[in-house]
């Protein structure tokens, strides 16, 4: 007997067949908890890589993304980077509205097709081909598809199952496939907390991982969001062999087969470094005239092409040339070096704002940026060689405070660059101030920054005079009507000093109310930022360079007028730092304003962050105190 099955039924399974095949393709079906706080969902991210040999590796992604807003289009990630090295076999994207219905297939001919480096690039072979959709409604969803095959395999896809603020993730796997018979190291990190399972031997899923906010004094993204790593024993670097069974090996491998020969000058130049260092008394009065003379002839330009990412230029080529990217420069300050008899080593590192280390417990190719490190006695000075402005053994904001890979001819060696700790990091400023009876103001303002408050206000010295102003004007914004009578500035860069001197006026500083002025003694570094509130603080917070601030303010009030009301001294003490304030009066005419402010470095757990918050509230607080004076 025959049953003939309603067509509502076969309406049903139809429809239901339909929705898991395209369940990733819509965005009706996105849970609201993957939603929140996300711009884009990542649906599915599957990444599967099969090593065939040491110079051998193939790698297939597939992607499907939906987009929620604007600010979602960055993270679609339908691009592939390639070069000589690399031969694409295929890539090729999907576009569906809300509703999962294709918009558009845009083949490997349709992707934008671009140089990889940005500006400062001489010329470079690395390229990048990726898609360029502008929607026309939110959501929308892109499927993307790739696989390359590449000889170099010093450089193996890393896993981040969250991608990173502001977008969640819904499915997420990652998998590797070693069929080279080299050891293939791993490192995951960061795991806990997190529904990630490891499926088999190199093969990793995560589930429904939630979107993160960015909150303010987050450490850095990798310190805290999971990610797994993989290296091989050996592998090649753009035709070069590698070995890679620890960082000193990798190290060794840099320094005789990397940058083997890149060393040798003409011996012209070699003559012209050791008559410029012949007088001097020491290597580190040897080294400081290198680095001046490097400085004085070349410039920083990237140049990456061949294996120019990773192998520097030959030291004969910058001299002739003058330029130079990072490892060129530092590989040529080197080269100088070695010519007049000093040491010093090759360094790959990190170079950010935000400190990051290279993982000591995990020796692979890593790093962003090259600089040179020169021992001396017990210790290292820490050479930038890209900036022709920067005092020799100064790398704060970039450099410092981080584990770098210093390559000597014995092999690589994690050491750490130098801390500028929080008493060094220093911001002096005295003023003497003029105030007549109408409340305007004249003063003379000398400010004196150290260590990493150097670096923050040195970039004062070459501004044009009209753009020095501007700067000064901004830098002082809470002053209305700020007149910028003379500027000068010394920039002492043998004590890493920074001295400006300024002669300023402004109309109406101080206020009237009836009978009297109201004035706000802090005229100069007043804190105006408070860090923001947060109802559910989900990540600990760290302050990475602690700094002290003095002010002394010594103001000369007109004959009319007399001190009425002074706010008490006030003083703030707690583990994140200090304040303290305080009106003196020097004579009847004359009083002196002092502050000091310290914010010490640390690293917080997300329960004290309410604290913190409270301490610069106070600090700004205070910091609007204001005084009376009466006629």
């Amino acid at each position: 007997m025959h049953h003939k099955i309603p067509l509502s039924i076969i309406i049903m399974l139809f429809t239901l067949l339909s929705f898991s095949q395209s369940e990733k393709t819509t965005a009706l079906t996105l849970s609201a908890d993957l939603k929140e706080n996300a711009n884009a969902v990542i649906r599915l991210n599957s990444i599967e890589i099969e090593i065939k040999a040491y110079n051998k590796m193939v790698v297939k992604e597939h992607r499907i993304v939906t987009v929620l807003n604007d600010n979602g289009r960055q993270d679609i990630g339908a691009s592939i980077g390639y070069d000589k090295t690399v031969n694409i076999k295929d890539v090729r994207a999907v576009i569906y509205d809300a509703f999962g219905n294709e918009i558009k297939t845009v083949k490997e001919r349709d992707f934008k097709d671009v140089s990889a480096i940005s500006g400062g690039t001489l010329f470079s072979d690395y390229r990048k081909k990726y898609l360029s959709y502008t929607p026309a409604s939110y959501p929308f969803t892109v499927e993307y598809t790739s696989e390359y095959v590449t000889s170099t395999t010093a450089f193996m896809p890393r896993w981040f199952p969250i991608d990173g603020y502001y977008v969640s993730t819904e499915y997420s796997s990652f998998k590797v496939i070693n069929n080279s018979g080299i050891e293939l190291k791993k490192k995951s990190s960061n795991f806990k907390g997190f529904a990630i399972t490891e499926l088999s031997n190199n093969h990793y899923e995560a589930k429904k991982i939630k979107a993160l906010v960015k909150e303010d004094f987050s450490p850095s993204f990798t310190s805290f969001a999971p990610h797994l790593k993989f290296a091989l024993q050996e592998f090649d670097m753009k035709g070069v062999k590698g070995v890679n069974t620890s960082w000193q090996s990798f190290g060794k491998w840099v320094d005789t087969d990397l940058n083997k020969g890149t060393e040798e000058l003409p011996a012209a130049v070699i003559s012209e470094i050791n008559n410029l260092t012949a007088t001097a008394t020491s290597n580190l009065k040897k080294a400081k005239i290198v680095y001046q003379y490097m400085q004085d002839k070349t410039r920083y330009i990237s140049v990456q092409v061949g294996i120019g990412g990773w192998k520097p230029m030959l030291a004969s080529d910058v001299d002739r040339l003058s330029y130079g990217d990072c490892k060129a420069l530092s590989n040529y300050t080197k080269a100088l070096l070695k010519a007049v008899g000093v040491e010093s080593y090759y360094t790959l590192i990190y170079g950010n704002r935000n400190i990051e280390n290279i993982d000591k417990d995990f020796s692979s190719q890593q790093g962003n940026h090259a600089i040179l490190t020169m021992p001396v006695q017990d210790d290292y000075v820490f050479l930038e060689c890209t900036s022709q402005t920067t005092p020799f053994g100064y790398v704060a904001n970039f450099t410092d405070d981080r584990d770098a890979l210093i390559i000597t001819p014995e092999g690589g060696e994690i050491v750490h660059t130098t801390v500028y700790k929080t008493q060094d990091n220093t911001q002096k400023t005295k003023a003497n101030i003029t105030l007549d009876a109408l409340g305007n103001i004249m003063a003379t303002l000398n400010v004196s920054s150290r260590g990493s408050q150097y670096g923050k206000y040195r970039s004062a010295e070459s501004k044009e005079e009209k753009d020095k102003k501007l700067y000064y004007k901004n830098r002082y914004h809470n002053i209305n009507n700020l007149n910028i009578l003379s500027i000068e500035t010394t920039n002492d860069k043998e004590s890493i000093v920074f001295k400006e001197h300024l002669e300023i006026e402004a109309n109406k500083y101080a206020s009237k109310a009836g009978g009297r002025l109201l004035l706000n003694p802090n005229a100069f570094n007043k804190n105006t930022y408070i860090p923001p509130r947060y109802k559910n603080r989900t990540l600990p917070f760290e302050v990475d360079r602690g700094f002290v601030d003095e002010d002394e303010y010594v103001f000369s009030i007109d004959q009319t007028l007399s001190l009425e009301a002074m706010f008490k001294p006030v003083t703030i003490s707690n583990k994140f730092g200090e304040y303290t304030a305080k009106i003196e009066k020097i004579s009847d005419k004359e009083f002196k304003y002092t502050r000091k402010l310290t914010i010490k470095k640390g690293k917080y757990s997300k329960e004290d962050y309410k604290a913190f918050r409270t301490f610069y509230s106070n600090i700004t607080k205070n910091d609007k105190s204001k005084i009376a004076l009466k006629k």
